[in-house]
Order: structure tokens, then sequence, then C-alpha cells
């Protein structure tokens, strides 16, 4: 029977890879003591060493997905509201009350 992928948390691959940089401890023993593979220590240690002169940057932060979607609905609100308002204008303009329901 097939076994189910196993799914590791960031703090336990920070951590672990953080072992693996201070270097106190062998490949081998720290994947026993944590029960994973040794291959897995290595990853987490090159991804962790890749990463890490980036946390001191102080470069231009690129906004993510969420920010980007409120600016578009801010600016569709916007345009929303002129065009309600000038609905409104016409309406009253041609003699007809814009709350009226026909």
């Amino acid at each position: 029977m097939k076994q189910k992928r196993r799914r590791y948390s960031g703090a336990l691959k920070a951590k672990v890879g953080l072992e693996a940089v201070m270097g106190i401890k062998t490949t081998s023993q720290i994947a026993r003591e944590h029960q994973v593979h040794p291959l897995l220590v290595t990853q987490w240690k090159r991804i962790l060493l890749d990463r890490l002169p980036g946390i001191f940057e102080r470069g231009p932060q690129v906004p993510d997905e969420s920010e980007k979607t409120i600016a578009q609905l801010h600016q569709k609100i916007g345009q929303l509201t002129v065009d309600l308002d000038w609905l409104k204008k016409k309406c009253r303009q041609l003699g007809l009350s814009p709350d009226d329901e026909r």
C-alpha cells in the first residue's frame, strides 16, 4: 500500500537547515534526530544559504497580489461612482427621478 507523502512545516525546515549550516552535527545525525531523509537536510540547508543574503537587502519591495487587487478594486469603485453620479445628473435633466423603478 502506498504511503502518504509527509509535509514538513516551515519552522521545522528552518530549524533543521540552521542546524546543518552551523555544522555542529553531521547531516546524518540531524536527519536521524528529526526523522527526515538526509537529502532533505542538505536541500533545506542549500535553500537557507541561498535566501539568507536577501533578508538584509533594502531594495524595493514587490507588492503582493492582494495589494494589486485592492488597488484595482479601488479604481473600479471610483469609476462606478463617477458613472452613477453622471446617470443621476442625466435623470434629473430629463425629469426622471433616479430612484424610480419602472
